[in-house]
């Protein structure tokens, strides 16, 4: 090259005569949506996203340390949330869904998550799960009794489904038997990894009839005899999620409490279904908040003499993490634009489960390394989101069976033993 060149590389590099210049100017604030995805939804989904994030940033994040190591979830949380009235962001008041939920839902959790994915854990169980219960296996009384408040966070519900033996294969093994005593039901079995349950005014009971073999759900009001909930303790992932024990022994519960309108297993995969793609989502925000944090750490962060983020090892981290977190947002949004339009199968959910999942892992480990050893203080946010993708990679279907969901669609072939 000739001097002339050598300067012009020199000036696009920001070095030389310019360099001094170049180090002044004003850094960018860290954005995980290089792409500008949220310029793609409407209005009001763009507002209801900025709302959480100003409630996470408001009301969550000065909290939410103290609580991780109490191990114990802000109930006065709820309070506060309650103006949001973001349930009705996604439900009608007759239990039907909104004509955009699932993308609503997802960007709510999109910015819940990269604050806390507890707090959207708490969301999702209750506006999720337990509210989609009550939504399509409810009669009409139950529906009148529960949804309201439910809507309003007045009742809090949670969803007992898995169980100490069974996870994955649930469906096929429940142990949790029901069967009928006059005019009630006698429940009896476990569940396991119940989140809210320590404190919610319902649990939603799906047990197996003894007699017809049928899934059955049921509402079980807190306080119930023969109901009790230990608080799991000691978990890494989550802790600010209270997640109960559940242990049924001989518990009456009145048949007009037997959710009316289920459908044996078809209304709980219904639940299910309804719900997946949320868990998508719950990777996408874990990932972009452990990418922000580390944006920002790597320019206010200095060794040798410089930003670390001025060197070209953590640039490649930083960069390979977008593309990570750029992918997982494009393909959730799709997902969930699919659901909306009646488009989305159990395959596409489960893609989108196992892909953000995986990657959600990778990119918050990049992120802890970016940080170095201050990456395992609690104070600096990453090791939260680094603890909090495990669970992500295993709950809601691990990645292992929704890879064979997966692989069954796309070969005609079933890889399930």
């Amino acid at each position: 090259m000739d001097d002339k060149q050598l300067g012009q590389l020199s000036k696009a590099l920001g070095v030389g005569g310019k360099a001094q210049e170049h180090k002044k100017r004003e850094l960018p604030v860290p954005d995980g949506d290089f792409f500008g995805l949220l310029d793609t939804v409407t209005d009001e989904q763009r507002g209801v996203a900025l709302q959480v994030r100003e409630f996470m940033h408001a009301e969550v994040a000065p909290i939410m340390n103290e609580y991780w190591n109490r191990d114990e979830f802000p109930r006065q949380m709820i309070d506060a949330m309650r103006p949001l009235d973001l349930l009705r962001k996604v439900w009608n008041e007759d239990g039907t869904r909104k004509a955009d939920a699932t993308v609503m839902e997802g960007l709510i959790t999109l910015e819940a998550c990269k604050v806390d994915v507890s707090t959207a854990v708490f969301f999702g169980v209750h506006a999720g799960l337990a509210f989609a219960s009550v939504a399509l296996g409810g009669s009409a009384e139950q529906k009148a009794e529960w949804l309201p408040k439910m809507l309003d966070l007045k009742a809090i519900g949670a969803f007992g489904l898995t169980e100490p033996e069974g996870g994955s294969q649930v469906s096929q093994g429940m142990r949790t038997t029901c069967r009928r005593d006059g005019d009630a039901w006698v429940l009896s079995g476990q569940k396991k990894w119940i989140g809210n349950s320590t404190f919610s005014d319902f649990t939603v009971i799906w047990a197996r009839d003894e007699e017809s073999n049928e899934v059955r759900g049921f509402i079980v009001r807190a306080g119930t005899p023969g109901y009790n909930v230990d608080k799991i303790q000691g978990k890494t992932a989550l802790r600010i999620v209270e997640n109960g024990l559940i242990t049924l022994t001989d518990c009456r519960v009145p048949d007009s409490d037997r959710l009316q309108e289920v459908k044996g297993w078809r209304t709980t995969a219904d639940v299910l279904r309804l719900t997946r793609a949320g868990v998508a989502w719950q990777g996408v925000g874990c990932a972009m908040g452990a990418y922000e944090l580390a944006v920002k750490y790597s320019q206010d962060r200095r060794q040798f003499g410089k930003r670390i983020g001025e060197f070209q090892l953590i640039q490649n981290h930083l960069v390979h993490m977008l593309g990570n977190v750029t992918s997982m947002f494009t393909m959730c949004l799709r997902l969930s634009y699919m659901a909306d339009h009646d488009l989305m199968h159990d395959e596409h959910a489960a893609l989108a489960k196992v892909f953000t999942a995986a990657r959600c892992r990778e990119t918050v480990a990049a992120a802890r390394e970016v940080f170095g050893g201050n990456g395992i203080l609690l104070e600096n946010g990453v090791a939260k989101h680094f603890a909090d993708a495990e669970a992500i990679y295993s709950y809601e279907g691990t990645n292992e069976i929704n890879t064979l969901v997966v692989g069954r669609a796309v070969t005609g072939l079933s890889a399930f033993v």
